[in-house]
């Protein structure tokens, strides 16, 4: 299995609904994230994807939570904008955008991470 992985990050800010603690205030972070595509073969070019391509659709989705209360975006109106949320919402949307997306880890901090991927 090949896999290559594209990172980037935004700022924003966000509130975690039933938690019991410091972080149902809001608070902001600036997010790190890693989007990882996955293929068992590869075509002729011998990529299996081009980091350029990655990192553009990647970009685009980023722009949609880049400077924003996550709270107030439509998705998260319902869904607890936890880190493992957000990762699962940019996984469904780099998907929705025709990536072959297999997984997607954000950071809140440098040493805190949630992944989502459909495996």
């Amino acid at each position: 299995m090949y896999r290559v992985t594209v990172e980037s990050d935004f700022s924003a800010a966000h509130r975690i609904r039933e938690y019991g603690g410091d972080c149902e205030n809001l608070h902001g972070h600036n997010f790190r994230v890693f989007l990882s595509v996955s293929s068992k073969e590869l075509p002729p070019s011998g990529m299996c994807v081009d980091f350029r391509d990655l990192k553009k659709v990647l970009g685009e989705v980023l722009e949609t939570l880049d400077h924003k209360d996550i709270n107030r975006l439509e998705y998260f109106r319902d869904v607890n904008p936890t880190s493992e949320n957000i990762a699962r919402y940019i996984f469904e949307s780099v998907r929705k955008k025709g990536a072959p997306v297999s997984e997607v880890t954000v950071f809140e901090t440098d040493s805190c991470s949630a992944s989502y991927s459909e495996e």
